[in-house]
């Protein structure tokens, strides 16, 4: 077998099986050097299947990191002089890319007299757009969309729709003129321009050495308020189907629908400073700077010494280091999930335990062996892991005991063959075949997000919805007797991360707990609180990992239903234009975010017998906050009054109530529910 289909086939199989990724979620000034040239860094990329068109995909990139909507005179733009690329792998058996979309961007000033960037109808800064496409690797590009019109930044109302700004109806208005469908047979439809962030993650908390969910304090969404740059493309999956490929799949599992995604900026390799003030002059091969498929691969998994020549490799070219494979064998946020390395400084991190007597036989914790003493041994042949298989890869030595988890999800996706199947149907043993999940399998290439688009989309709209993406479906696949069998099915979720990566899954949530284990469990590698025969591996460790939370679980704004998704800028003069904050709110400082009328989180969380919920309040206000178990069921008021603006503690005592998950309900004086916290008892 050819050996880089060996490398690529089994290694994304666990992992892309629950995880996704590794570690964390976005890339917000990753790296030293791209951290010096927003214009040209990643932010995301997201691929799924479009929910209200589900016979196309659409692909999101998006660059120029944490825009501050008042950040004028000179609002944020795509540059000139670099290339914006979105990359597509659909066939393994070609190496390196099939279909690359590439956008350059040109920039005037329509009236450089005045320091306004708009002003009596004229628009400086104006940016409009190159489209072209490549389907033979690069080799050569077609345009597609030719003077692309790029809507100009959101500044405010004067400048959007007064008379002496564009005299447009509305900023919505000057939004939906921005997409636009795309010249060929390829059927596209295309937006560029500023976008509220779509992401959404505690970043102050996680950066503060992994200090999410905040112990002293509520959890902030650190880009609530800021805007991006976006380029999506809704594309027909007729188009990015590879060559040869049935107009139909066979199933939801059907390899030949399998594509990896990827985005990437470059520049000319030389820039002249001029010293007349004029542009720069740039000359040269255009050099790769940034990079993104995965969330947080860059930022929270590679060590600061590689993240720059990281961002210069191609994920084909990433395959054949292996000075990078240790960050993923050996991932340095598992030390913090360990009592025995650091876990104990991380408090934030206590629900996140990796196995270390998984099956009372095997360690995964740094530095440990995992699943190495089975390597050559007959439990192991015919399976992912025996040699003649994908055995050399996956077990490719002692020490390295992620091996077989989280370093595939990097590089290959998840196969649907054993032991990378849901412990359904196993009966006790990790090695036997199960109900199949998740085939995204795609061995041609590291890092980027891949996506079977064989898979259904979940409505957004149901109750079924989740956020947890793969880790929700593989609960139910567990757990719900809907799905109790061995047969190949849908599970709700399993269009979301990591098999793809829709707007609203909550990544950065998904990676820690798949650190922390939860795909090893989902194979039937359970915690070490399972002793096998036991008759039910939903340990009080496994609720643990499953029930954690950074505490930002959503974006600060619902999606769109339709094409681009993600939602208008935030406008400069608007509620989050950086205005000062009442200053006993001091949670809500720095960028000037309007601090909600309550505030509440719960710590310890997990907890044995008491847990303290802490409330602030915004305002003097009254406040009911009311205990629910997980049928719905109201089981006592926890606390009525007339609250003070400020912090205030309300003891829980559950040392009568069984383990399981609660809720804390805080409403106002009215009845509105302000704010719902998720509890977990386990002792």
């Amino acid at each position: 077998m050819n050996f880089h289909i060996k490398l690529k086939w089994l290694p994304t199989l666990m992992v892309a099986l629950f995880l996704g990724n590794a570690l964390l979620a976005s890339s917000h000034r990753e790296a030293p050097l791209i951290a010096d040239d927003p214009l040209a860094d990643n932010v995301d990329v997201y691929a799924f299947r479009s929910p209200d068109a589900p016979n196309t995909i659409t692909l999101i990139a998006t660059y120029i990191p944490m825009q501050l909507p008042h950040g004028g005179p000179n609002y944020y733009h795509f540059g000139e002089n670099i290339r914006y690329e979105i990359h597509v792998d659909n066939d393994a058996s070609v190496a390196g890319d099939e279909i690359i979309y590439r956008f350059t961007f040109e920039r005037e000033n329509e009236d450089p007299t005045t320091f306004f960037n708009v002003r009596l109808g004229q628009e400086n800064l104006k940016t409009t757009y190159t489209l072209t496409r490549s389907t033979d690797g690069g080799e050569n590009f077609d345009v597609i969309v030719s003077n692309g019109y790029v809507p100009p930044y959101n500044i405010g109302e004067r400048s959007i729709t007064g008379d002496a700004g564009l005299g447009a109806d509305s900023y919505t208005e000057l939004f939906q003129q921005g997409i636009t469908n795309a010249s060929g047979n390829g059927g596209e439809r295309i937006f560029a321009g500023p976008v509220e962030d779509p992401f959404f993650v505690d970043l102050g908390g996680i950066f503060d050495l992994g200090d999410a969910p905040r112990q002293d304090g509520a959890p902030i969404d650190g880009l609530e308020c800021f805007n991006t740059s976006a380029l999506a493309i809704q594309v027909p999956i007729s188009t990015l189907l590879k060559e040869g490929a049935p107009s139909e799949p066979t199933n939801i599992l059907d390899s030949d629908y399998v594509i990896g995604v990827w985005a990437s900026a470059s520049r000319p390799a030389l820039t002249v400073l001029n010293t007349d003030g004029s542009a720069p002059s740039v000359q040269g091969e255009f050099v790769q700077v940034s990079r993104l498929g995965m969330p947080l691969t860059n930022e929270a998994v590679i060590p600061v010494g590689l993240k720059d020549y990281w961002n210069s490799i191609t994920p084909y070219e990433e395959l054949d280091d292996l000075s990078l494979d240790n960050s993923f064998y050996n991932p340095e946020l598992a030390l913090y999930m360990d009592d025995d390395q650091f876990g104990g400084a991380v408090p934030a991190f206590a629900p996140l335990r990796v196995q270390e007597n998984s099956l009372q036989a095997f360690d995964f914790t740094n530095g440990a062996d995992g699943l190495f003493a089975l390597k050559g041994t007959p439990a192991v042949e015919g399976t992912a892991l025996d040699d003649d298989v994908f055995g050399t890869l996956l077990l490719p030595g002692a020490g390295v005991p992620r091996s077989v988890d989280l370093w595939p999800i990097f590089h290959t996706g998840v196969p649907n063959v054993r032991p990378y199947q849901l412990a359904t149907g196993k009966m006790g043993d990790p090695l036997a075949a199960g109900k199949p999940f998740i085939n995204n399998f795609l061995p041609n290439g590291g890092d980027m997000l891949r996506l079977n688009m064989a898979v259904p989309t979940t409505d957004r709209d149901s109750d079924a919805f989740s956020s947890l993406g793969l880790i929700q479906a593989a609960v139910l696949g567990l757990t719900d007797p809907t799905y109790a069998n061995t047969d190949i099915e849908f599970i709700p979720n399993m269009d979301g991360f990591p098999n793809g990566r829709r707007l609203e899954d909550d990544v950065t949530r998904i990676e820690l707990q798949a650190v922390g284990g939860v795909v090893l469990a989902a194979i039937g590698l359970w915690y070490d609180d399972y002793t096998a025969g036991d008759a039910n591996p939903v340990t009080d460790d496994l609720l643990g990992v499953l029930g954690y939370s950074t505490g930002v679980e959503e974006n600060d704004l619902p999606f769109s239903g339709s094409f681009p998704y993600v939602n208008e800028p935030y406008a400069g003069d608007g509620d989050c234009s950086g205005g000062i904050v009442n200053s006993s709110s001091d949670y809500f400082g720095g960028v000037g975010l309007q601090a909600p009328p309550v505030v509440a989180v719960n710590y310890p969380n997990p907890f044995q017998t008491n847990t303290t919920i802490k409330l602030r309040t915004s305002q003097r206000m009254a406040v009911t906050v009311d205990l629910f178990d997980q049928t719905g069921r109201r089981l006592r008021q926890l606390a009525q009054e007339v609250y003070p603006e400020g912090e205030h503690n309300i003891n829980v005592d559950v040392n009568n109530l069984p383990d399981g998950i609660y809720f804390g309900v805080v409403t106002d004086g009215s009845g509105q529910v302000l704010q719902t916290v998720r509890m977990i008892k386990a002792n």
